[in-house]
């Protein structure tokens, strides 16, 4: 209310204002066009002149309008067909996210010309015509996406590389990815997808080089990223293994190897049968003892007992590991094959028979067996034979076993019918 007063007041001083101004500024208009005059007062004609100036302005306004009737409905059909493809976008989408692969694809197509974003369309329409097992349509989709939008080719690469890992083209995965990675090198999903190729192509010397770069952008867990190291060196060290002619290269691989995994029992078996076949006893058997100083493991004892470097000297240091496990079965085991690379046959019978206490076996009873057999005591080799047979029989698998040659011989007879 104090408003609407402010404003009745204002109002009529300026109202006054204005009178008091046109009675103290008088004059007038005069037109004249031939004989004919027009006069006015100077105030009125000021103000027939503002109206005039108003009612032209919004007469070319209407006119502009009604002279481009046809770009305005473009415009206006434009923005209608894009709220319409937004529309068919969302609930292609939504099909994809369903599991609807062929409703997806038909509505992410149909919507893709109209689309404010048709590379989300087409590589969307692409999944899912994947999905169906339409390939060749997914990978037309795939261009027409490259086409669609500039600078799309990571985000087209990736899908493509995807795609081609879930067919088993891993190959073909890998050439994309290799090419994305030399201009994207830290791009996370690139690393990922490179990781998940590697795998498949058992590419272990490429995923041993991959690891690190993994590790540095945290795309892999610490158990994930040992258990791959473990087995890519694995892998590669046993492969070189079957390749005795360049040592070196399996040398190399030992060295670039992680300090966690120089620990591995299972991969210095595998180095030192790397190195026994490339000429390197005396590599393997450095290497065998500094291990087992570090870590005791009956796997390394066992490998250490088949080596023949020095004989003797294998024999005083195995001699001394003794001291310290007096009753280790495998060291034992050791211990008599040394003996033998020593000729010292009562030794090696004694060490066997100390193991065989400690854990029956039916290594060491074949061990005394070929030993008793050698020296001439040939019941006790027989005895010893029978021993390891009884002792690989408890190993096999339970199997239905013929009872009575009666029993057998009608069996084959029946089956013969």
């Amino acid at each position: 209310m104090r408003k609407l007063i402010l404003l009745v007041v204002l109002g009529l001083a300026v109202g006054a204002l204005f009178g008091q101004l046109m009675m103290s500024v008088p004059g007038y208009w005069l037109v004249r066009v031939g004989d004919t005059s027009v006069q006015t007062s100077f105030w009125f004609g000021l103000v027939l002149l503002l109206a005039a100036f108003i009612v032209l302005h919004f007469a070319l306004r209407l006119l502009m309008r009604l002279t481009r009737p046809v770009s305005r409905f473009k415009v206006w059909n434009s923005r209608s067909r894009n709220r319409t493809a937004m529309k068919r976008t969302v609930r292609g989408l939504v099909a994809l996210a369903e599991g609807r692969w062929k409703r997806a694809e038909k509505s992410l197509v149909k919507a893709a010309d109209d689309s404010s974003t048709p590379l989300v369309n087409y590589l969307s329409a692409a999944l899912a015509a994947h999905y169906q097992g339409r390939y060749e349509q997914a990978d037309t989709l795939l261009k027409r996406a490259h086409l669609s939008t500039e600078g799309a080719d990571t985000a087209v690469g990736l899908m493509q590389a995807q795609l081609m890992l879930d067919r088993q083209q891993y190959e073909e995965a890998l050439a994309i990815l290799t090419r994305l990675d030399r201009h994207l090198p830290n791009h996370p999903q690139v690393l990922k997808q490179l990781k998940q190729a590697y795998i498949s192509l058992s590419d272990w010397d490429g995923l041993r080089r991959l690891m690190p770069r993994l590790g540095a952008q945290h795309l892999i867990s610490q158990d994930e990223r040992e258990q791959l190291e473990l087995r890519a060196y694995r892998e590669l060290i046993s492969r070189e293994a079957r390749q005795p002619g360049d040592i070196e290269r399996v040398r190399n691989l030992w060295a670039d190897m992680p300090d966690h995994l120089r620990g591995n029992a299972d991969l210095i078996v595998l180095y030192a049968e790397a190195l026994v076949r490339g000429n390197e006893q005396g590599i393997a058997e450095r290497l065998l003892r500094h291990s087992l100083k570090e870590h005791w493991d009956s796997r390394l004892v066992l490998r250490y007992g088949l080596l023949e470097v020095d004989p003797a000297r294998q024999l005083v240091v195995a001699e001394k590991w003794l001291q310290e496990r007096p009753n280790d079965p495998d060291l034992l085991l050791t211990l008599g094959r040394l003996s033998l690379r020593n000729a010292y046959w009562g030794k090696a019978q004694e060490y066997f028979e100390a193991s065989q206490r400690q854990r029956p076996s039916g290594v060491v009873c074949a061990e005394l067996a070929r030993l008793y057999a050698n020296l001439g005591e040939h019941n006790k080799s027989q005895l010893y034979y029978r021993q390891s047979v009884e002792l690989l029989d408890k190993s096999l698998p339970s199997l239905p076993q013929p009872t009575e040659p009666e029993d057998t011989l009608a069996r084959n007879a029946q089956a013969a019918s």
